[in-house]
């Protein structure tokens, strides 16, 4: 069986590239201002809030949970979301030291 794409690359170089994924998609950049705005575990107005149908926000949050940025509670029959903040915190950092890169560099060299 052949070599998988990702197996190419480094576990950093493979993480980055799923922060840049999540963050490719408006929804889901919706969904996090939503939970960054409420503060709060949110149950069931993402769908009223980012106007999608509730498949494909649920498809949206399960990416979100997937990479950590996103943990979810079961409060009855609903589950009830929020920002990760420990991972949020450690993404950051990695997207921070990814994006600093130019400012290593000393000249232009081209």
């Amino acid at each position: 069986m052949g070599l998988a794409k990702t197996e190419m690359f480094n576990e950093q170089q493979n993480e980055i590239s799923l922060f840049a994924k999540v963050f490719g998609h408006p929804a889901r950049v919706a969904i996090l201002q939503h939970l960054f705005k409420m503060n709060a575990c949110v149950c069931g107005d993402l769908v009223n809030e980012i106007g999608l149908a509730q498949p494909t926000i649920s498809q949206h949050l399960k990416e979100l949970k997937h990479l950590g940025l996103i943990k979810g509670n079961v409060e009855g029959t609903s589950v009830c979301y929020c920002i990760h903040k420990e991972n949020w915190t450690a993404m950051k950092t990695v997207m921070t030291e990814f994006l600093n890169q130019d400012l290593t560099t000393k000249q232009d060299c081209c």
